[in-house]
């Protein structure tokens, strides 16, 4: 085992992994994270090349998703609940 800094946090992981397999280890989805490793983005295409040093400093951002809807049926029918001011002469 080695240590690492993972998000600011000294986390022991196997030695002798490169950052997909890291990644995999602790669980987390590859296709909705980025990876900063020692204050360097490390791009995806690296990541299996990319040996996990002791005392490496990693960053890894999750990605979220969520925001407004935005179907065709809700932004038709969005006028009828949500006006955008008042009709004219009311306040």
């Amino acid at each position: 085992m080695i240590k690492i800094h993972l998000n600011g946090e000294l986390r022991e992981v196997p030695e002798n992994l490169n950052l997909a397999a890291l990644l995999e280890w602790l669980k987390m989805p590859l296709d909705r994270v980025a990876v900063e490793r020692n204050r360097q983005v490390t791009p995806r295409s690296a990541w299996s090349e990319t040996i996990i040093l002791p005392d490496d400093e990693l960053e890894v951002v999750h990605f979220v998703g969520g925001g407004m809807d935005t179907s065709p049926q809700l932004i038709a029918n969005s006028w009828k609940t949500t006006p955008l001011s008042p009709p004219a002469g009311e306040k």
